[in-house]
């Protein structure tokens, strides 16, 4: 995400219950196993792994507060599961089926909890389904609605379970598919590639599918009367390009998209999705809390208008966040702290000279500030987990890594990065160890120094290589 600066018992129907998002289809029939995120501890499940998504909304921009949703999550059992949970905040839920056959019982407990007890015992190794159908009010932390009842789905870390439930943890990633249906007029935009597209009684059907592991948080759906582009990369991945009505259309821009996205696959590898391109919502009815951009896997999504900063920036989650996602919270670095500098790289493929601009820049004006250094980058703490030192202080580490090891150990480490953890998980401590193998040098020092240090960095690892020539300044 960029951060501009000028985040009962029973088998009928249950009320709502609103709160922080979290996880997890549980495995004991008592409280639900989660993957013990030290920041998130109610989110996550240890039980089983989603291996897909089938969403399925209705949605009519004249009711807005109002959604039909038909989820059915597959996943296979870690463990036996004689009853297991699922992330769902809000919504009425009229009825639970595991492979089929109604559930012994549901129930909604805690913030988020959608407790299932199937009628039989699901085995260890076993693939089950389980359909869940809900309706009500979308809660307002991950669904937005536009200013002309148009809406979209985004947040971070949370916002899947806003609209459908969920394994809502980004160690849980699954292939997604969603269907969509909206008054006739209106556009449904999805992540990944669109499917048929179908109109009965008044509503169109859109439908999408991603069949690249997506963390949950990812994932998204935009309404609205959308003026869509569509083009080419070289190659032949489709760009989508969505437009809200309110939103101004910006061909060079947009024409500039596939340019950073050639840009950023000469320095991070080719482009890891089957689609590509950007939603741009316009307006939101309410202010609130949905983010000004948002890496939205293989489609980012951006409010107001589509320009290179943030095209540059959510773009380069797509190697850095989505396709190589974090193993926990803590990692958020291996996401903000590259897709930052990346904003650099491009500004020095434009012809600026990184270590006296940016980086000099930068470390002048904060080398007697010391709250400018005292987060850390990896497992800053909890409420920290998206801090403005990952965008900030991260991107002039990776400068500083970079003038430590070398262009060719740093850009290969960024290839190998993306080529060995493609549409997995991997954390920050993994990515240290990665740099040091590649450039065959002692990091440590430095990743103390830069990554878990709480004040400036000593002058050898505040100015290695060519960045030394500015020490004296």
């Amino acid at each position: 995400m960029r951060r501009l600066l000028s985040r009962r018992r029973g088998s009928t129907a249950v009320p709502a219950v609103v709160a922080a998002l979290g996880v997890a289809l549980t495995a004991v029939p008592a409280a639900g196993a989660t993957v013990k995120d030290p920041y998130f501890p109610d989110d996550g499940n240890s039980g089983y792994d989603v291996a897909h998504y089938d969403v399925r909304i209705a949605y009519d921009p004249a009711r807005t507060d109002h959604l039909d949703g038909d989820t059915t999550v597959t996943a296979r059992a870690n463990q036996a599961l004689d009853r297991f949970d699922l992330d769902l905040k809000g919504f009425e839920v009229a009825s639970v089926t595991v492979n089929g056959t109604p559930a012994k019982s549901f129930s909604r407990s805690g913030a988020h909890k959608l407790a299932v007890e199937p009628a039989h015992r699901v085995a260890r190794g076993a693939t089950f389904a389980v359909r869940v159908r809900y309706a009500g009010k979308p809660d307002a932390e991950g669904w937005h609605t536009l200013a002309d009842g148009g809406a979209n789905a985004t947040g971070e870390p949370h916002s899947a379970t806003s609209w459908y439930p969920s394994n809502d943890h980004p160690s849980d990633k699954a292939t997604f598919a969603l269907i969509a249906t909206v008054p006739d007029g209106w556009t449904a935009i999805g992540n990944g590639l669109p499917g048929p597209t179908t109109a009965q009684g008044g509503t169109t059907t859109f439908r999408w599918h991603e069949d690249r592991p997506m963390a949950t948080y990812l994932s998204t759906v935009a309404i609205d009367r959308f003026t869509v582009h569509r083009s080419e990369l070289p190659g032949g991945t489709p760009v989508i390009t969505a437009y809200s009505p309110d939103v101004p259309v910006d061909a060079a821009t947009e024409a500039q998209q596939r340019d950073i996205l050639a840009f950023l696959a000469s320095k991070f590898g080719p482009y890891p999705f089957s689609s590509a391109g950007a939603v741009v919502v316009g307006r939101p009815k309410e202010s609130g809390n949905r983010p000004l951009a948002l890496e939205t896997q293989s489609r980012p999504t951006y409010t107001g208008a589509l320009f290179d900063a943030p095209v540059v920036h959510e773009n380069t989650h797509q190697w850095f966040g989505d396709s190589v996602s974090f193993t926990d919270w803590r990692d958020g670095c291996i996401a903000e702290c590259f897709a930052q500098y990346a904003n650099q790289l491009w500004e020095e493929h434009k012809g600026a000279n990184l270590d006296t601009g940016f980086y000099a820049r930068v470390v002048d004006a904060n080398k007697d500030n010391p709250a400018y250094w005292s987060t850390k980058l990896y497992d800053p703490g909890v409420g920290k987990e998206l801090d403005p030192a990952l965008y900030f202080k991260g991107s002039l580490m990776l400068h500083a890594l970079r003038r430590t090891v070398g262009d060719d150990a740093f850009f290969a480490t960024l290839r190998r990065w993306t080529g060995d953890h493609a549409y997995g998980n991997a954390s920050f401590p993994q990515f240290e160890a990665l740099a040091a193998k590649v450039s065959g040098k002692d990091l440590k020092g430095f990743f103390d120094a830069w990554a878990h240090g709480t004040t400036i960095p000593a002058k050898k690892y505040l100015y290695p290589g060519s960045l030394a020539a500015l020490a004296g300044r």
